[in-house]
């Protein structure tokens, strides 16, 4: 199980956000500074969110996320990127730019045919990232347009759409989790991991160590499968987790 260290990018600023709530916003400063200070560390990957572009589909923050893959270049350092992305286009701009993954969010929701051809294009560099709502029925329905919206499909259904796809991963995120430091939904991960042959990411409500822990011990219950790596956001930028420490919680999973 791989670590991600998230870093969410609003008005050129690295900030973290409540359950997607543009009200309940944590502020953290340049985040080249951030980047530098995990890159030195050396953490596998980082995560790089243009919540703006999210949000309205313009890349407002895309400056920011190549400069930042112009510093992990050379330090084995793999960088992930997603926010905006809508068109063939901006996948090819990030990829040039050094991003080594691309997060595909409501354009794969409205259009999965459109990320396939982009995971064909680009095997392994392309990913969905699928961001959901529990419903009363327990159905995980995905969210879209930075989360203001409901796609009115179920993170099963676009899943079926996916599989056999070329792509890097979908990363999984629990909206009520995000920001929340209450721990990962590991019955919603469990679902996804049965649902799917795809390398599964699993994000939001990473709190502690323990929680890396139980989620590298995940097993589906149909398939037996593991997340392949997991994002965590606050939880690092707040100090309440060790990047050390975090890294080693996942290493023996994996």
């Amino acid at each position: 199980m791989e670590l991600l260290a998230a870093i969410d990018l609003v008005g050129g600023g690295a900030v973290r956000l409540v359950q997607g709530d543009f009200d309940r916003q944590s502020d953290y400063g340049d985040p080249l500074e951030v980047a530098r200070g995990y890159l030195e560390r050396r953490v596998p990957w980082l995560h790089l969110v243009d919540l703006d572009a999210a949000r309205t589909g313009e890349p407002a923050n895309r400056p920011v996320v190549a400069a930042v893959a112009a510093l992990a270049r050379g330090t084995g350092v793999r960088v992930q990127a997603g926010g905006g992305v809508r068109t063939a286009a901006d996948v090819d701009e990030l990829l040039s730019a050094g991003v080594d993954r691309v997060v595909l969010g409501t354009a794969a929701l409205e259009d999965p045919s459109f990320a396939v051809d982009c995971a064909r294009r680009h095997p392994g560099a392309v990913a969905v990232g699928l961001d959901y709502r529990r419903q009363g029925d327990g159905a995980l329905v995905a969210a879209a347009r930075g989360w203001l919206a409901s796609s009115g499909r179920t993170v099963v259904e676009v899943l079926g759409d996916l599989e056999g796809a070329a792509l890097g991963a979908v990363v999984v995120t629990a909206i009520e989790r995000d920001g929340t430091l209450t721990g990962p939904d590991l019955d919603g991960l469990a679902g996804v991991l049965d649902a799917t042959s795809l390398p599964v990411v699993a994000s939001g409500g990473v709190s502690s160590v323990r929680d890396l822990r139980v989620l590298g011990a995940l097993r589906s219950p149909s398939a037996g499968r593991g997340v392949d790596g997991v994002v965590v956001g606050r939880a690092l930028l707040d100090g309440r987790v060790d990047l050390e420490e975090a890294m080693a919680a996942c290493a023996p999973s994996g």
